[in-house]
């Protein structure tokens, strides 16, 4: 019986704790968290041209990268390279880790069929997002590519409104109509390690909850918009990229890194997640915002106290709290302490209509030149003033003036 118990006790609390876990931010414990695919492919289908494309991605108002994989505390610069082979093309992101290696990101695969039809998937590497991870629109003809819809925001996460688009409507994007252009030239950026843009400026990561929360306030466009898939559209790319003698660039020390633990430290602060929430609050039209704000509440491996939150320079609120302790105006008699609490201050200065001006002290008879002393404070006694050399008197050892006459 006792036995029976103890293992009820056990189930019910691995239920609750399994519970607890599921109403955590969903994240792939990779440093892809730190570029979200659905905001990429968004500004993407926004951009005009892969010059176009690689400046936004980069911009620190997009908050789009988030990625700091040379570990220097600094966000790296993405460069965008285009491969082209037999109409398919495979836009690269990607990171110079130093002057010798470059690691992939993702790839944009955009494929043009003989019927003009054009499809994209972007597919993250490996390396930052493990096996299969592929996102692309949601496509007219083939309803719900994922059933679970599944995420990396919630695996429970519907969107209020999933809208559709054709192959046709793909085709109109005006990044798609730039690349397809006959004499378009396969892009190829020229920046790479420590050669940037002049309008670059690195910045300091976010942490991946700050990142997270930010993001969460899009959540209804990037899920009613684009979803997850489950295979390759383009059966030939992936031994184009991933075979021997492919495409890909993988960097050893990035690797090494991984395996170490290095980009770990960015999901140690998971009470920046509300402050990320509220910077983008505004930026998303009232009708597209989710119904709720993300939750936060911590599983057993990441309770920390709840004092006042160790903001980092990236989590800091975006605007200073008013505060303003001094008063408006100066206090008048009736706002002043009293009781005990007033100090009363003997005053110096008679008061009242009667005050006047004390009179000055008569002069000598033979000093009509002589100044007049003011008079001092009556807390203090002033010594007789001396006589000037204009006057007839003699200084005698008392300090006092004699006569002559």
């Amino acid at each position: 019986m006792k036995k029976t118990i103890t293992l009820l006790v056990f189930l019910i609390a691995v239920a609750l704790q399994l519970q607890a876990q599921s109403k955590q931010p969903k994240q792939l414990g990779l440093p892809g968290d730190n570029l979200n695919l659905y905001a990429a492919l968004k500004l993407f289908q926004e951009s005009k041209t892969l010059e176009d494309f690689e400046k936004a991605i980069n911009d620190p108002e997009q908050k789009i990268n988030n990625l700091d994989l040379d570990v220097d505390d600094q966000i790296d610069y993405i460069n965008v390279v285009d491969k082209v082979k037999d109409d398919v093309h495979s836009i690269t992101l990607r990171v110079d880790i130093n002057n010798r290696e470059q690691q992939d990101i993702a790839v944009f695969v955009v494929t043009k069929e003989s019927n003009n039809q054009v499809y994209i998937q972007v597919v993250g590497d490996e390396d930052l997002y493990g096996k299969n991870y592929i996102i692309e629109p949601n496509y007219a003809n083939e309803g719900r590519p994922n059933p679970g819809f599944r995420s990396d925001f919630d695996d429970e996460y519907i969107p209020a409104e999933r809208r559709v688009v054709s192959y046709v409507e793909v085709a109109n994007w005006p990044i798609v109509q730039y690349i397809y252009v006959p004499t378009y030239r396969p892009w190829i950026s020229i920046w790479g390690w420590n050669r940037y843009p002049g309008w670059w400026r690195p910045w300091r990561p976010y942490s991946w909850h700050w990142y997270y929360g930010y993001h969460y306030n899009f959540i209804n466009i990037y899920f009613g918009n684009y979803s997850r898939s489950s295979f390759y559209r383009n059966k030939n790319w992936y031994n184009w990229n991933y075979g021997n003698n492919g495409w890909r660039s993988r960097s050893v020390v990035y690797i090494n890194r991984y395996q170490q633990g290095f980009y770990r430290n960015t999901y140690s602060r998971p009470q920046s997640l509300q402050e990320g929430y509220r910077v983008s609050r505004n930026r998303v039209p009232m009708n597209m915002r989710p119904v709720a704000a993300p939750s936060t509440r911590p599983n057993n491996n990441d309770r920390r106290p709840t004092a006042r939150p160790n903001w980092s320079d990236r989590d800091r609120p975006y605007s200073r709290p008013e505060v303003n302790n001094r008063p408006q105006t100066r206090p008048t008699p009736e706002t002043r302490p009293t009781g005990r609490d007033r100090v009363e201050r003997p005053s110096t200065r008679p008061a009242g209509p009667d005050r006047q001006r004390p009179e000055a002290r008569p002069s000598q008879p033979n000093q009509t030149n002589r100044p007049v002393a003011r008079p001092n404070p009556p807390q203090r006694t002033a010594p007789e003033a001396r006589p000037s050399n204009n006057g007839r008197g003699n200084r005698n050892g008392t300090g006092t003036t004699r006569n002559n006459d």
